[in-house]
Formats: structure tokens, sequence, C-alpha cells
């Protein structure tokens, strides 16, 4: 156990850098893409946007973009549809988020769903076409469920 504690401990020294980079890649994803995201917000380094124009992509606050997804609001015969995602949101990772989606505060998308439609505020989506799997549910930051810190501290006591 105090192994475990030691590698945890050597890889939060590295905290700083992580946020550092993760910063660098939302100001070029606004620069070169013109994504609107929140300083509160992270899209993964590996996840990809393809954006129509500028302000196509919209991110609300303290949303987590996980690995690996697709942001497209380009659409294949020209033209854009923005895609707007909430406040306090998840998309996970593999995840394909098409255009014209808005993803409401609170929501999370399970990862490797494709949304075709908009997801209603405060419910999980999944699957391909991604469907509501659970309505009403409670989220903190970054999309993360009400009761996972109690969980994570029960498995790691």
């Amino acid at each position: 156990m105090a192994q475990c504690n030691m590698g945890i401990r050597s890889l939060n020294q590295l905290a700083g850098l992580r946020l550092f980079i993760l910063g660098l890649r939302r100001k070029w994803l606004r620069r070169r893409y013109g994504v609107v995201i929140d300083d509160t917000s992270t899209i993964s380094l590996s996840g990809r946007v393809i954006a129509g124009e500028p302000g196509s992509i919209v991110i609300g606050k303290d949303t987590l973009v996980a690995f690996k997804t697709l942001l497209i609001s380009r659409e294949t015969r020209g033209g854009t549809r923005p895609i707007r995602i909430g406040d306090c949101c998840f998309v996970g990772g593999g995840a394909t988020v098409m255009p014209g989606v808005t993803i409401g505060n609170e929501s999370v998308v399970a990862a490797g769903a494709v949304v075709f439609d908009d997801v209603q505020p405060r419910c999980i989506v999944g699957g391909n076409p991604a469907r509501v799997l659970r309505t009403g549910i409670e989220v903190g930051k970054r999309g993360r469920l009400k009761g996972a810190d109690d969980n994570s501290r029960r498995t790691w006591k």
C-alpha cells in the first residue's frame, strides 16, 4: 500500500505541468479553430474538433471532454451547425458529437456514444445512436456524479 501512495505522490508532482499543457491546448483550439472554451473546462489532448467556422463549438464551464472524442460542427455538404455543450458536463472517451447538437447542463455522455440529437439537462446518454439512460442525475464539476467521492474513499482506504 505504501508503494501505491508513493506512486500517486510522484504523479501529483506533474499536475502543474499537466494543467499548463491543457491550458496551451485550450488557447490553441481557440486561435486555430475558433472553439469557445471556458477557462475552467478541459478537452483531452487526444480529443479532436472539426469546426466549420469560429464559434461553432462552445463548451461551458467546469466541463470535461475526455480522450479520443470527436466534436463535428461542419456538415458534409458544406455549412455549419453549431455544437453547444453546457456547464458541468462530461463527454466520455471515444464519444462523437454530431453537428447541431446541444448538450444540456449537468449531463453525462457515455464513452463511445454517438450523439445525433440534443441531450436534455441532468441526464445520462449512451449508445449509437445515443439514447437517454437515466434522468434527474446530480453532478458536480466536470460531470462527476455526486456519490463518486464516497465510492473512491471506500475503495482506496
